[in-house]
């Protein structure tokens, strides 16, 4: 151990220096951990399709940010009326063996909603948000791939409601 290159802490000088210049870069290149959502809104009902795999998941994702309204309430009732105009599930072929098996799924979910105020004032138009993941398959494990399917249909619908809670944070006025 040299004298005069140790920090008290234990750290060397030029360790300290690299840490303070890697937190200098991140803060200079405005990168900032994703945070709570802040929402022009204080109430939202979400429907009409109130069983949906991505309508649930937004239903929990708002924790105590909003007031969801539930399923019974009038729309009336809420600031903002987030209608979810479908969700399609799709699994493609995109890969088979030389005999004709399958050996590479696509799947794929796709969510269509708006954003209105319940008196009919749009506030976001229809969009369209598509997910899609590749999957190989084995006959040999082909309940572990079932396993695995549902796993990423879940991560999708997960992916979305996020992407749709951004883009709700993003209106600023309801009025």
């Amino acid at each position: 151990m040299t004298s005069g290159l140790m920090h008290p802490s234990g750290f060397s000088r030029r360790r300290l220096g690299v840490a303070m210049l890697a937190a200098g870069l991140l803060a200079g290149c405005g990168f900032k951990l994703r945070g709570s959502q802040n929402f022009a809104f204080t109430s939202i009902a979400i429907g009409p399709n109130p069983g949906g795999a991505v309508v649930q998941e937004l239903r929990r994702s708002f924790g105590g940010a909003v007031r969801v309204l539930a399923v019974d309430e009038p729309p009336t009732q809420a600031q903002v009326v987030l209608k979810v105009l479908g969700e399609q599930r799709e699994k493609v072929v995109v890969g088979m063996n030389s005999s004709g098996q399958v050996r590479e799924f696509q799947l794929r979910l796709r969510v269509r909603f708006r954003l209105d105020t319940p008196q009919g004032r749009e506030l976001i138009e229809d969009v369209e948000i598509v997910q899609q993941r590749d999957i190989s398959y084995s006959e040999t494990a082909a309940l572990a791939k079932e396993t695995e399917e549902a796993l990423l249909f879940r991560d999708m619908q997960s992916d979305i409601a996020q992407q749709i809670q951004r883009r709700l944070a993003a209106v600023k006025q309801i009025q």
